[in-house]
């Protein structure tokens, strides 16, 4: 082979070594295209994909998140952002007796040793009981609502079986104050018995929950309400008491109390026989409260036109039955007279003036035959005599007999008396400025204007004297009214009641204090009658809850009674 030949061959197999090379090399770039082209492909499914779900599930994992960070029930406050009711992270004493394994003891110490340590950190804790239940070996709560210093006293028990697992629970910052408004939230998360129960919806509902819910209920003046009627009921010995404070123009209740009352922290058994709402759910006779409501009927009607008329003062005899007065106040008595001295006879004649289907009527407008307006749900039925109204019947009525409301009823009664004439459903809900209920006129504004010098002169010359606070213009009217008993009405057995409002030139508010079955004391003068133990409690509480609704005393202003200042005490 010649040396052209060998060249030739060597820069042949060169050439051939390249185009090798080139086609590998354009083999791997398009593998690597394909390669970059798959994950460019999957890149954009996942890109697509997080945007639809961006798009789709948005409101999920917004909630979702929202949801993590809210308490699991909602919050409840009073009308100015007081907390009432609010979730609190709390322990819990569980015991679990296979903490030490299946097969070995509970306890390191004997279980009475553990009760007697645990009821030394808890002392209304049982110990006979607890002993009990932590040597038979049974799991479960010990006890809920554990402080965090009552935990670590646990903890140094050195029982491995006594676990403290953290929870959330519902608790009430004022303790016991307002239990029968607010009511509890039982063990299954639900509310029960007040504005936990009506409200419960609200408090779980995620999109609500977060929002606090404010009452219309104002904390200082519960906090009144309950202190003065509790100092009242004990110092009478009254088996309990009841009160509502009242806005006359929105309906809104700024207190209300059923005492004894229940702590809504600690529901045990004794706690459960409390519940009982006294201001919403029992009905009472109501006595003489209802004789101003009378009065204004008689007077809206038109069958009563001269605050000077008069009636007999005597013991009537009426189907039967005789109507008559703890003593004779005169042979004739007038209208405010009827009032400040509190007459049964005097009533039934003014009653008998304007009818009994007037009377009926006028009870039915102050919605006296119906369950009290109010969102709690424990309301009591009125006892409510169906059909067309004897006259027996009427008259009874009229001071307070033969029917049986809620101290509730009463109290939107007298605000329909005082603010105009307009009746509103009372509410447990703030009432935005000019948001109130319309409501239902039952009596005409000059009537409203009448009862408001009538009431207060029986605070300055009637059986109200002692709930005359100076400054603040009280007026309002008692009410004591024998308890039905067996085979009759038991003498021995009283509800006393005072029903007032104040400012009497401008009523912003009216009060209801209740006693049941006081008795006579050296505090009330060993007397059982509303002027001697309600109508003190009013005397006591508007002066300490006036200013902080607003109301400050003022001795130079008052109702202008001009005009029947010299009726009293005109009945001979």
């Amino acid at each position: 082979m010649n040396a052209v030949t060998v060249s030739t061959a060597i820069s042949t197999g060169r050439v051939q070594l390249v185009s090798i090379r080139r086609k590998s090399l354009d083999t791997a770039r398009l593998r690597v295209l394909w390669v970059a082209l798959l994950f460019a492909f999957v890149a954009s499914l996942a890109v697509a994909r997080i945007f639809y779900l961006g798009l789709s599930d948005k409101a999920v994992i917004t909630t979702s998140l929202h949801d993590a960070l809210l308490p699991p029930r909602g919050e409840i406050t009073d009308r100015n952002g007081v907390p009432l009711a609010r979730a609190f992270p709390a322990y819990a004493l569980w015991f679990n007796p296979k903490a030490l394994g299946e097969d070995g003891a509970a306890l390191v110490k004997t279980p009475q040793q553990v009760a007697a340590e645990l009821v030394a950190i808890f002392p209304d804790l049982d110990e006979a009981e607890i002993a009990e239940r932590l040597a038979s070996g049974r799991s479960g709560y010990l006890r809920r609502r554990v402080l965090p210093e009552e935990a670590n006293l646990v903890q140094g028990i050195g029982e491995i079986a006594l676990e403290m697992p953290q929870e959330t629970d519902r608790h009430y910052p004022q303790g016991s104050m307002g239990a029968h408004v607010l009511g509890f939230v039982a063990a299954d998360g639900h509310g029960r018995v007040g504005m936990e129960a009506v409200l419960d919806e609200r408090l779980l509902d995620p999109a609500t929950r977060g929002d606090p819910i404010p009452l219309s209920i104002d904390m200082r003046v519960q906090g009144a309400l309950e202190d003065e009627l509790r100092k009242g009921m004990l110092a009478v010995n009254a088996t309990g008491a009841a009160g509502v404070v009242l806005d006359v123009d929105t309906g809104e209740v700024m207190g209300l109390a059923s005492l004894p009352e229940f702590d809504p922290n600690r529901i045990d058994a004794e706690g459960e026989k409390l519940m009982f709402n006294r201001v919403t759910n029992q009905v009472y006779e109501l006595g003489s409260t209802f004789k101003p409501l009378t009065v204004a009927a008689a007077i809206d009607s038109g069958a009563l036109t001269r605050m000077s008329q008069t009636y007999s003062g005597l013991p009537m005899r009426v189907g039967g039955f005789t109507i008559s007065d703890s003593h004779v106040i005169g042979q004739s008595i007038n209208v405010p007279d009827v009032l400040i001295h509190s007459s049964n006879v005097g009533t039934a004649q003014i009653v008998d003036q304007m009818t009994p289907a007037v009377m009926q009527d006028y009870m039915r407008r102050l919605h006296m035959n119906e369950r009290a307006y109010i969102e709690l749900p424990a309301r009591g039925f009125p006892i409510w005599a169906s059909g067309k109204w004897p006259r027996l019947r009427a008259m009874t009525v009229g001071y307070g007999h033969g029917i049986a409301v809620t101290p509730l009823h009463l109290a939107s009664a007298y605000a329909a008396m005082v603010n105009g004439g307009i009746w509103r459903p009372a509410t447990l809900h703030k009432v935005a400025e000019g948001k109130e209920v319309r409501g239902s006129r039952v009596f005409k504004e000059s009537t409203s204007s009448r009862m408001r010098q009538l009431l207060r002169m029986i605070s300055l010359y009637g059986t109200g004297r002692n709930a005359d606070a100076p400054g603040f213009r009280v007026g309002g009217k008692t009410g004591s009214a024998e308890k039905p008993g067996a085979g009759g009405y038991r003498k021995t057995t009283l509800v006393s009641t005072f029903a007032a409002a104040f400012p009497m030139d401008n009523p912003r508010y009216v009060v209801i204090a209740m006693l049941d079955e006081p008795r006579g004391t050296v505090a009330s003068s060993f007397q059982r009658t509303a002027a001697w133990n309600a109508a003190p409690i009013v005397g006591k509480l508007v002066p300490r809850i006036g200013p902080i609704l607003g109301v400050q005393p003022d001795e130079h202003r008052d109702v202008d009674i001009s005009d029947l200042k010299p009726l009293v005490g005109d009945h001979s």
